[in-house]
């Protein structure tokens, strides 16, 4: 059967009613009666005025049948046919056409959905209606998209509440934020870094605000010194309160969450037709049910829960081996997405949608599909290469005997965070950034002791200007440093350094010195008087003297890391 309409409507397959739309001239899938309701409805009433035209009988004046010679009277005008109208049925579309057109964004948990790609073309009410969402109030953004970086929570709950999540252990549990993944996405959209939190990592929960049943919002009091997990979930707290200790912990605000549970994954991995993983032994885990041997295998339904699941089997037993196996069946679900099997096949992308749709809670910031679609346009742009799974650098709890928890590798953790804070990507991807920027910072740079700065604070902490300015003086020897009070106007989001020409070399010191990137710089066209002062406004990204705003080059040692686009055999 073809997607125009012949046989009864009850028969037709959705994923066989791919049309071609004339305004854009791509396929689009038309799930509703697709023969007459398929023309706009100016076309069909036209059709149905010309079609009467045609068939009723011709009248004289009088409204009587008009004879043959009735109609050759001269004060009859002969009648003028009409021209036909145009047909709606549109020509057979050629293979090579369709599979150009066939644009999609994938979701495995919810994670894929961002991951995989652009253009999720399926906005039609019945996709709609899977959605559930979650109003977190200022936790998210409002809009779908941004022009700066996106960060998006993914959460994987262990709740055992809902069809297909029985027969997992402690049943009816509201569940915790099992598997946290913070999906950052690069303002220029040429890298990703999907950053998993251990979900035993001690840190402190916020007090969170949370929407109510009835509407009111009631705040759940913070929690100091917890587990991470607990910030969903328990004590009545939503995903809301889940983004605000990711963002007090990283220093990165959450934009949108996206959450799943354990069917999830066991209906999106069988949509997509399997996800490809890779074993360095023979696994048999009685807790998760895994059993399969060394080497590789293409898991879906139960044995891909199962093995998303399973951790005493590999690595050190624990959670921190149960993450590494976890980015890897992430990694593998995004290529199928991206892969033409999955791009050019209809039904496989009908099923998807579907099973992804009803597999997501979103905020209501994305709550949609339209809005869904928006983001995944906008973040999809990411070359799988340039995907980068790491997990926060951690340490056993000094605190317990027996270690069953995990607390911040300090160090490392802090250097992760900025390099995400600052948009630096964990691959070894060139930034879309124009050479004449980058050429700022390249040059003879002066001596500390002739740098002339005047700070101001434009939007960082309280008595930043000062703070910077005792630092510049008593640790890098820049003497010739005031400070210039509060700056005037509204407050600026990032920090900027405006300097003459003929001051490029003091400029290039004082960037080196505090770590400020290339677009913070801002040269002038004229040279300025020997001894005026360059202006350094401190904006919102600032720190903290002596805190680089760019943030390291490179990845800390103590941080493993593997990219999307790479098959890793779990050990």
């Amino acid at each position: 059967m073809d997607a125009q309409g012949r046989g009864r409507a009850g028969d037709i397959d959705p994923a066989d009613q791919w049309v071609l739309n004339p305004d854009t001239g791509d396929y689009e899938l038309r799930l509703g009666p697709p023969a007459e309701h398929s023309a706009p409805p100016t076309q069909r009433r036209a059709s149905n005025r010309a079609g009467s035209r045609r068939s009723a009988p011709a009248t004289d004046r009088t409204g009587a049948p008009a004879t043959e010679p009735s109609r050759r009277r001269r004060d009859v005008p002969p009648q003028r046919k009409r021209p036909e109208p145009p047909s709606r049925r549109k020509p057979k579309p050629k293979a090579e056409g369709k599979k150009k057109a066939l644009y999609w964004t994938g979701g495995v948990m919810a994670f894929v959905l961002v991951a995989g790609g652009s253009g999720f073309w399926y906005i039609y009410d019945r996709f709609n209606s899977n959605i559930s969402k979650i109003d977190v109030g200022d936790a998210g953004s409002g809009s779908a998209t941004s022009d700066g970086p996106v960060n998006i929570l993914v959460i994987g709950t262990d709740a055992r509440t809902g069809k297909g999540n029985e027969g997992y252990g402690d049943a009816g549990s509201i569940g915790h934020a099992d598997t946290s993944i913070l999906f950052h996405v690069s303002k220029d959209r040429t890298n990703a870094t999907a950053l998993s939190i251990p979900r035993d990592l001690i840190t402190d929960v916020p007090a969170c605000p949370t929407k109510q049943e009835d509407g009111s919002t009631k705040t759940i009091p913070g929690t100091q010194q917890t587990r991470f997990n607990t910030s969903l979930g328990q004590e009545g707290r939503d995903p809301g309160c889940t983004m605000r200790t990711v963002k007090k912990m990283t220093g990165l605000s959450v934009d949108h969450f996206m959450m799943a549970d354990f069917n999830a994954v066991k209906t999106l991995s069988s949509a997509v037709g399997g996800v490809d993983v890779c074993l360095g032994k023979d696994i048999d885990d009685p807790d998760s049910h895994l059993k399969l041997s060394k080497g590789r295998h293409t898991v879906e339904g139960e044995q891909a829960l199962a093995f998303v699941r399973t951790r005493h089997s590999v690595g050190l037993g624990g959670d921190l081996s149960r993450i590494e196996i976890q980015q890897q069946f992430l990694s593998s679900m995004i290529r199928k997405m991206k892969s033409n099997d999955t791009l050019t096949d209809p039904t496989k992308l009908f099923k998807l949608a579907e099973a992804a749709t009803k597999a997501l809670t979103v905020d209501t910031g994305i709550g949609s599909i339209g809005k869904l679609r928006e983001l995944a346009q906008d973040v999809g742009q990411v070359n799988t290469k340039n995907i980068s799974f790491a997990t926060i650098p951690v340490l056993d709890n000094p605190a317990e005997k027996v270690p069953s928890t995990v607390v911040l590798n300090e160090k490392p953790a802090e250097q992760l965070f900025s390099m995400i804070r600052n948009d630096a990507s964990l691959t070894e991807v060139k930034k879309k950034e124009k050479a004449k920027e980058a050429a700022k910072l390249k040059g003879s740079k002066a001596d500390p002791s002739e740098v002339r700065v005047e700070v101001l604070n434009g939007g960082g902490p309280f008595g930043a200007a000062q703070d910077t300015v005792d630092w510049l003086q008593n640790s890098e020897n820049v003497l010739k440093s005031s400070n210039g009070g509060n700056a005037t106007g509204p407050k600026q989001k990032k920090t900027t350094l405006k300097y003459a020409p003929n001051q490029a070399d003091q400029a290039r010191r004082l960037a080196d010195m505090m770590g400020l990137p290339a677009s913070a710089l801002r040269p002038g066209t004229e040279d300025a008087e020997p001894r005026a002062n360059m202006t350094l406004t401190l904006g919102a990204d600032f720190k903290g003297a002596g805190t680089p705003l760019t943030g390291p080059a490179k990845a800390p040692e103590e941080v493993q890391k593997v990219n999307a686009d790479k098959q890793v055999c779990a050990k």
